[in-house]
């Protein structure tokens, strides 16, 4: 029952398994009373047969003279009862309760057999059903008889449960098209829900299936478009927003000229172009996913060399290593912003920064690493999240709004990849941007 729970079985595969369980519960439970009320007990027609078949030799024999009676037993024989003639008692082991039971009803057809000690058992269990038996005549000779196949037997009871089998995983069969018939409304609303939380576009889905599948693809559609009209209200504030705060940051800009205080000057222009960063970054977090930017085949080498020479222009250490041209189709601006954001972030915390590239097998590998302090190994997933700084942890007091790794990892999820940290053993935080597929010259 636990495998029936487990997380990786799937709707239709628990139903059909309790389907199939109730079915094999069914047929076992069937199959045993069949053969408790079947096994050693013979039909009445076959009672009704032996009754007849012992009256009619008995009453044979006892008319015959004695040296002519094994020849009457050989004619009264027959394929399904064979008869001889004994004029001393056979071995006569003990009945079990059965072969009581079949006793008493093969005389229930001939009373007068019950009055000559008749006697059953076995000839051999188990086989063929034989059942072998002696009855004493008037003169205290003793008549010794089989009856083949008086009980079921062995043969037929394993077809009738291969039968039975396949019946049992036809219906099996049957319920799992019926299921998957009846289940296929939801598999592709989960098919939908995943394209919907990837970014998709609004896709209405047709109302089908049962009333509750229907009721639920009803709400599912609202859903969508109740959220896909809050994206859409987000956006436009966030262009009205980042219009009117960038409108009063460049007038502010333009009127620090004005200040003849080069230190105060520097100081306020500074903070003014921090402002319209952290604008930037939260405008780039919070509108990220209608991004209308189409993908297109980029250099990432010429991408990574240029991102490093921007790194040495402003008097740090960095170096490419790498093919010079390695292409892949990604989003070309908000790609460039992410691996951006992981250079920048690695020159900030560190005095040497390496930037690598290569194309391993079904993926492309860009690394970045830094000497910096890294990051406590148990807040590398927090960085992640938007809004969280851990510049105390870095040993630095720094700027920004702690979007720049978030941004960094959306985008790279967008194009299919993934972004992973860890603390290099040497000392310093290494970023690892693997995409999948290979690039291509």
């Amino acid at each position: 029952m636990k495998s029936l729970l487990h997380p990786s079985v799937g709707l239709v595969g628990r139903i059909l398994a309790i389907v199939l369980l109730t079915i094999l519960i069914e047929f076992c439970a069937s199959t045993v009373l069949y053969d408790r009320a079947s096994n050693l007990r013979v039909r009445e027609d076959e009672a009704h047969r032996v009754a007849e078949h012992l009256a009619v030799a008995g009453r044979v024999l006892a008319a015959r003279p004695v040296r002519e009676r094994e020849a009457a037993a050989s004619g009264l024989s027959s394929k399904h009862f064979l008869v001889r003639w004994t004029p001393v008692a056979p071995p006569q082991p003990p009945m079990s309760a059965h072969l009581q039971e079949m006793r008493a009803q093969i005389a229930g057809w001939e009373p007068a057999l019950a009055a000559q000690n008749l006697q059953l058992y076995l000839r051999e269990p188990g086989r063929d059903g034989t059942v072998s038996g002696s009855m004493a005549l008037a003169d205290g000779s003793w008549l010794v008889f089989q009856a083949p196949y008086l009980v079921s037997e062995h043969k037929f009871r394993l077809a009738w449960i291969g039968m039975m089998l396949g019946v049992a995983l036809a219906l099996a069969l049957t319920a799992a098209v019926l299921l998957r018939w009846t289940l296929r409304p939801l598999r592709t609303l989960s098919a939908a829900a995943t394209r919907i939380g990837h970014g998709a576009q609004q896709e209405p889905l047709p109302e089908m299936g049962g009333g509750e599948v229907r009721r639920l693809v009803r709400a599912f559609n609202e859903m969508q478009q109740r959220i896909h009209s809050l994206i859409e209200d987000r956006v436009e504030a966030l262009a009205a927003v980042g219009h009117d705060l960038r409108t009063p940051l460049s007038r502010l800009l333009l009127r620090t000229e004005a200040i003849s205080d080069r230190d105060l000057r520097r100081s306020i222009s500074d903070d003014i172009v921090e402002m319209e960063r952290m604008v930037a970054s939260l405008l780039a977090y919070l509108g990220g996913e209608d991004d209308p930017e189409v993908p297109a085949r980029v250099d990432l080498a010429s991408m990574a060399s240029t991102l490093v020479d921007e790194i040495t222009d402003l008097g740090g250490e960095a170096r490419y290593e790498g093919p010079d041209h390695l292409e892949h189709v990604v989003r070309p601006v908000s790609f460039k912003r992410a691996v951006r954001n992981l250079v920048e972030n690695a020159a900030k915390y560190g005095d040497r920064v390496r930037l690598t590239l290569e194309a391993a097998p079904g993926a492309i590998l860009l690394t970045v690493e830094d000497n910096g302090p890294g990051i406590p190994a148990d807040r590398i997933e927090e960085v992640l999240r938007p809004f969280v700084r851990l510049d105390a942890a870095r040993g630095r007091d720094t700027q920004g709004l702690g979007l720049g790794l978030a941004i960094a990892a959306r985008a790279i999820e967008r194009e299919g990849g993934a972004l992973h940290l860890e603390n290099r053993a040497e000392g310093g935080l290494r970023a690892r941007i693997t995409l999948k597929g290979a690039g291509g010259r």
